[in-house]
């Protein structure tokens, strides 16, 4: 069974830190583009990063650029996103999502996605 389980999400204080982890079963992980996305109450679900099958290209929105890192382990089958200088419009349920190989060329819409986690709350207050 292909299976996709995130972990880490929390309530934090603005400008703390978190570590968000997605391992994956059921699949062998290089052979998936990975992403994080997030979905607040009334909004789009949008994503915040991304990584390619090995590692070696990532994406990042233009909102968490330069605080957020994607990263992955494909031994370990598993992905972190870790997320610095949190902000209150951090705050949404963030999902780990996988995308087989030839699906995309580039890996940052939902449609491009095969596989999703259920998804983990982050909270940020002030």
């Amino acid at each position: 069974q292909v299976q996709l389980v995130e972990s880490g999400g929390r309530l934090v204080q603005a400008g703390d830190s978190l570590t968000l982890a997605c391992v994956a079963s059921g699949l062998t992980l290089s052979h998936y583009a990975m992403a994080w996305f997030r979905q607040a109450p009334g909004k789009e679900r949008e994503c915040v990063a991304s990584i390619s099958f090995f590692g070696h290209g990532t994406y990042y929105a233009d909102s968490v650029k330069g605080r957020f890192t994607i990263s992955r382990d494909n031994a370990k089958n598993t992905v972190t996103l870790q997320m610095n200088s949190l902000k209150l419009s951090d705050t949404a349920v963030y999902y780990c999502a996988g995308g087989i190989a030839g699906s995309s060329s580039t890996y940052v819409d939902t449609e491009d996605f095969d596989i999703w986690g259920q998804g983990t709350q982050v909270t940020v207050s002030s």
